[in-house]
């Protein structure tokens, strides 16, 4: 029932990926804490503030989120963004308790076999990888942690998309997030559009509201739940940028 409801990755598809975006995208692989084998990318910009840390949502794969690299690339931020298990290159197949491994070893990755000191790093998530994100963020030391599009647990997606039905309780997944931001110990930025179809913007305000300080909400008119740096534009990425780096 969770590969069916909750995780929907897209199968790799071989291609010069790098020469198609023109980004340097650095191949890295590396091992959950179980042995499952994790594929990412490094995407490394000269001079950078920080290294983001990208926990992705539940569907497609790295490929897809190229775009929106670009731009983050282009401003001059360094990130590595992984697939979760079962997605793209990756092995295994996804699960609650497995999302939350494979994070943990990206941020391992970039600490001890990069040396990037968790001062300089952010974590970033969108919609279920806000849950991931926040996990990591309750469990690690890091700068500051962004959730975008985030949802305060799957049982409150369920009864958004399925009303009184009990979705949830077929489910082995449950994606609690608002008890693990209770344990972060950073700055917190919330992000959402106020026409997400998928998440709607009353659940966002709920991971908001039950957020520590400090922390701040922004607010992205007429955003969708896929669109928001799109639509966001240039005030977007000015306003992330300015979290990113304290200023």
């Amino acid at each position: 029932m969770d590969d069916r409801y909750v995780y929907y990755p897209s199968p790799w598809q071989d291609a010069d990926w790098a020469r198609q975006s023109g980004l340097p995208l650095e191949e890295v692989w590396f091992q959950a804490s179980d042995g499952v084998k994790l594929f990412g990318w490094f995407v490394e910009a000269p001079g950078s503030p920080a290294v983001m840390i990208w926990c992705h949502g539940n569907a497609g794969n790295i490929s897809h989120r190229l775009d929106n690299i670009a731009e983050w690339h282009r401003r001059g931020l360094s990130l590595l963004i992984f697939d979760y298990r079962g997605y793209g290159r990756s092995d295994g197949r996804p699960s609650e308790d497995g999302l939350y491994r494979d994070a943990q070893a990206a941020y391992q990755f970039l600490t001890q076999q990069r040396g990037v000191p968790p001062e300089r790093l952010i974590i970033f998530g969108r919609s279920l990888g806000a849950a991931v994100a926040g996990e990591l963020a309750a469990t690690q030391p890091a700068a500051r942690l962004i959730l975008e599009s985030p949802f305060p647990s799957v049982e409150a997606m369920v009864k958004v998309h399925y009303g009184p039905l009990p979705m949830h309780l077929l489910l082995q997944a449950r994606f609690h997030l608002l008890p693990r931001l209770q344990k972060v110990r950073i700055p917190i930025l919330v992000v959402h559009g106020d026409r997400d179809s998928i998440v709607p913007l009353p659940l966002g305000r709920q991971v908001y509201d039950a957020a520590p300080e400090p922390k701040a909400f922004y607010l992205i008119p007429g955003a969708d739940h896929n669109d928001t740096y799109v639509v966001g534009g240039e005030p977007y990425f000015t306003r992330l940028l300015s979290f990113i780096t304290g200023s």
